[in-house]
């Protein structure tokens, strides 16, 4: 069976990213992005935007750049795989939800975008660590 997993977006972010440090002492950051799909629409011949909200989670010293150097409504480039996080509330009730788990990113803009000190276009890999399997939520 063929299968393939990978992901590129490139959006704005809807809020701060937030920072976590696990009991391991692994840094998580979790933030999401707002991305745009645009069309033609066939009937009416308008053009048509739909926004998605796209929540990604990134590790380790790669966490903590995107931390430090992009906030709200700065744009960001990622790169990564599709990852499904399944768990059970207290109250028994199953959830689910799919998080972009990003290997690579570049910042976007340029210092006169904002203040946030981010480089245009400087592109950073994330750090190459392993995603614990007990995370806890």
């Amino acid at each position: 069976m063929v299968s393939f997993n990978r992901s590129i977006l490139a959006g704005n972010l809807t809020r701060d990213p937030e920072l976590k440090n696990l009991p391991s002492g692994a840094a998580l950051c979790e933030f999401t992005l707002a991305v745009n799909r645009k069309w033609k629409d066939k009937n009416s011949g308008q053009m048509k935007e739909e926004v998605s909200f796209i929540d990604c989670v990134s590790w380790g010293k790669a966490a903590e750049v995107i931390t430090q150097y992009v906030k709200k409504g700065n744009p960001l480039l990622v790169e990564g795989s599709l990852r499904q996080e399944r768990w059970e509330q207290q109250d028994g009730q199953k959830r689910s939800r799919v998080r972009v788990n990003v290997e690579n990113f570049q910042f976007l803009g340029s210092k006169k975008d904002g203040d946030s000190g981010q480089g245009s276009g400087a592109a950073a890999p994330a750090a190459e660590e392993q995603v614990p399997d007990d995370i806890p939520f």
